[in-house]
């Protein structure tokens, strides 16, 4: 595995993905698509392998050796997102599906726990589908209401009527970190603090922004932070979700089962202690034990380099979007993580991913899961570009000329 970096060698980097060595219809496979997942290194796929060779068994209940070794290489990925993250304890570090599971995870304990009606949860208009409707079911069950913060043309939030909004009604912001459908990163420190001076506990989507950028949780002093690992080159179906010691221990468990339990009798059960209250049931043992190498993989790069590279990428490729006539890159704000999201006049995503697909080039086309931010700017979905640590501008000069190519056809 890398460990030194000089110049940041992509090329080097690119040996460690092999699905990036194979032509897409005769054409040199050029990926785009990292804001819907990332590939994976060959540290991370040999893990899994090794994990069903070598270890395979099920954690915490058995004495036996092959138990033991699981149950260790388990909870060694805990610690290494504790650090990843820069929490306190890995009691505050939950695994979950995913970043849609851990939102619904909080939403279900505040739901069950923190809201009535008449209470106010606070989202953005930029929000990921699983940063609302998770919300909107809570409302439902407790007649609480939602409350959207506005953005500009830009795609920024508009700070002044966040501050507006926020109130003593208000029981929980939760709010994405960077946007998928237009690369805006959020000023979340500053909402945490505003927050906070009302005792109000805010959670952070960041799905996007964990492979992009430095996340401290205790810096930022968010309440919640939840992450995907398929989005930081590691498998799917599994992820994390950060929580304040003081929240988890007052939230309810979200699903009940083995492991979450201390003791059971059919009058009364009693919980399990943090963070085994939250992981009902099997989990899915080789991708949290094949995560570990994933987020090891970007530290050894570090993210300082990686963030580098990938704005490098943004910026050139912007400089060559913004040249060709009637596209409108759609997000521009002035903090960004590397996506370029646009249109172009006379022209349907659709079409145009087909015929960039016939020339080797996977880009996302579509709403993105954020329907309402696409009725926001007027338009039922974009072509999204999105950029990752073993992306090249010769790969962008390629997508560049078959953009080229396809709007001669498509005009």
């Amino acid at each position: 595995m890398l460990t030194q970096i000089e110049n940041y060698p992509v090329e080097t980097i690119r040996d460690d993905f092999p699905i990036l060595h194979q032509e897409i219809n005769g054409k040199p496979l050029v990926y785009f698509d990292n804001a819907a997942t990332t590939q994976k290194p060959l540290q991370v796929i040999e893990a899994i392998g090794q994990y069903y060779l070598d270890i395979n068994a099920n954690i915490h209940r058995g004495i036996h050796t092959l138990a033991e070794r699981a149950t260790a290489s388990y909870e060694a990925t805990r610690e290494v997102i504790r650090q990843f993250l820069n929490a306190e304890s890995t009691d505050e570090i939950i695994f979950v599906k995913g970043v849609t599971e851990g939102i619904n995870l909080v939403a279900n304990g505040f739901a069950k726990a923190f809201l009535k009606a008449g209470d106010e949860i606070l989202i953005s208009a930029m929000e990921h589908h699983s940063n609302i409707v998770p919300w909107q079911m809570a409302c439902e069950i407790t007649g609480a209401v939602l409350k959207v913060i506005p953005i500009n043309d830009q795609g920024e939030i508009i700070f002044e009527e966040f501050l507006k909004l926020l109130n003593s009604k208000t029981k929980i912001v939760s709010i994405v970190h960077a946007s998928n459908a237009l690369g805006t990163i959020n000023p979340v420190k500053n909402i945490i603090k505003e927050a906070h001076k009302l005792g109000i506990p805010v959670l952070l989507d960041g799905a996007q922004s964990t492979s992009h950028l430095e996340i401290d949780v205790q810096d930022l002093d968010c309440d919640f932070f939840v992450f995907s690992a398929h989005k930081v080159y590691g498998p799917t179906g599994i992820g994390a979700l950060y929580g304040k010691r003081e929240w988890l221990e007052k939230l309810p468990p979200y699903q009940g089962g083995g492991e979450m339990i201390k003791e059971v009798t059919f009058e009364k059960t009693t919980y399990n202690e943090l963070p085994y209250k939250f992981e009902a049931g099997t989990p899915n043992i080789a991708d949290v034990v094949a995560l570990k190498h994933a987020i090891k993989y970007v530290q050894d790069l570090g993210k300082a380099n990686i963030a580098h590279h990938e704005l490098e990428l943004l910026d050139y490729a912007t400089g060559q979007l913004t040249e060709i006539k009637g596209l409108k890159i759609i997000g521009t704000a002035r903090e960004k993580v590397s996506v370029a999201s646009f249109v172009i006049d006379g022209v349907h995503h659709q079409d145009l991913a087909v015929i960039l697909d016939q020339q080797g080039i996977a880009v996302r086309t579509g709403h993105h899961c954020t329907q309402p931010l696409m009725k926001r700017f007027g338009i039922l979905g974009t072509t999204r570009a999105s950029f990752a640590l073993y992306n090249t501008k010769e790969e962008i000069d390629l997508f560049i000329a078959a953009l080229h190519k396809a709007l001669k056809m498509l005009k």
